[in-house]
């Protein structure tokens, strides 16, 4: 795999960051919203970036890991939830109808048959499995599943999207995503582990206990991203790594939604250090951890608003703000084209 990924352009950050400056308004004054459309600039490599055109892509898979009773609903949920998204009756078929953003759901590792559903069939295997036990996947299988995340963000570029967002469906997937975490930041499971889909005191004192039994089986082990994919992970967490890992090769930065997405990030950069330059992070969710992992990650959240759904959902909530950003850095006036007087220099 090639790990070799391009840099933003600096002369067009540049370039960007000298058109806020003459705008009219003070300087900084804008916040965020600044930095967001000059790095928007850079990702795209123009002073003033095209118009907004985000593509969703929902990946689903079960989880092994569900027979040590981790998760508040069954297995069987994953399947039911996606042909809830094949209805259009999810959180993210509303974001995303709201946003004008393009929708795309991939059954990944789903155990149940899902053939009948007009949705993407690119199922590597029927679920992972129980990582506290064996590798949840096989090295191949880690490396078919980054395909099929690849290949969903090359469908969504050669579309239009400029922007890509990565949503998640997996009955189970905060246990390994919590796994991945700790291995990857060092982190221990006491301040990893959360509640994911609201289990109570006992299943989450049990969580806890079956990550660090994951962590304790590869311990003092040498593994790279993918191998660490492989041990710890699931399919449809590796298939998100590699929507981002193609994207960056394509010069399309990506939105990171919660804690399963911001595993899956944190894999990424494992396998291509220069991944974490396409990122930008859209929320800090309820999930213990997740703050700690975009730390590690080096991004701040745009907002903090409670959630803890996934599906890509606070990525998506946040779409409207990224397009408004690019929308003033590319509308406002200059002072000499206003006739305002700038202050004095």
């Amino acid at each position: 795999m090639n790990t070799t990924l391009p840099h933003p352009d600096s002369v067009a950050l540049d370039a960007a960051l000298a058109r806020q400056a003459i705008l009219t308004k003070p300087t900084g004054s804008l916040g965020r919203l600044e930095d967001i459309a000059c790095r928007f600039a850079a990702w795209q490599g123009r002073t003033v970036p095209a118009p907004l055109s985000p593509a969703i892509a929902v990946f689903a898979a079960d989880h092994g890991v569900c027979e040590e009773g981790v998760s508040a609903y069954p297995s069987v949920v994953t399947g039911e939830m996606v042909k809830n998204f094949a209805a259009g009756g999810a959180a993210i078929n509303v974001l995303a109808k709201g946003t004008g953003a393009r929708l795309e759901v991939v059954d990944v590792g789903v155990a149940v048959d899902l053939s009948q559903l007009p949705i993407v069939h690119a199922k590597v295997r029927a679920g992972s499995r129980n990582l506290a036990r064996e590798a949840a996947l096989t090295r191949a299988e880690v490396e078919a599943a980054l395909e099929v995340g690849a290949a969903a963000a090359r469908r969504a570029i050669a579309d239009g999207a400029n922007l890509l967002v990565a949503g998640d469906m997996g009955i189970g997937n905060t246990t390994p995503s919590a796994a991945l975490i700790c291995r990857l930041t060092a982190y221990s499971p006491d301040v990893i582990v959360g509640r994911g889909t609201g289990v109570d005191d006992a299943t989450l004192q049990l969580k806890q206990q079956v990550v660090g039994l994951a962590l304790n089986r590869v311990a003092g082990r040498q593994l790279d991203g993918i191998d660490t994919l492989a041990e710890l992970g699931g399919l449809e967490i590796a298939a998100i790594a590699g929507f981002y890992l193609e994207g960056a090769r394509q010069r399309v930065p990506s939105l990171v939604d919660g804690f399963i997405a911001c595993a899956a990030a944190l894999a990424g950069v494992a396998i291509a250090p220069g991944l974490r330059d396409w990122l930008l992070a859209s929320h800090r969710s309820q999930e213990n951890g997740h703050g700690l992992a975009l730390t590690a990650l080096q991004l701040e959240p745009l907002v903090d608003l409670g959630l803890r759904l996934g599906e890509g959902s606070g990525a998506a909530a946040c779409l409207p703000l990224l397009r408004l950003a690019l929308e003033l850095h590319a509308g406002m006036a200059t002072f000499a084209e206003a006739g305002v007087s700038d202050k004095p220099a």
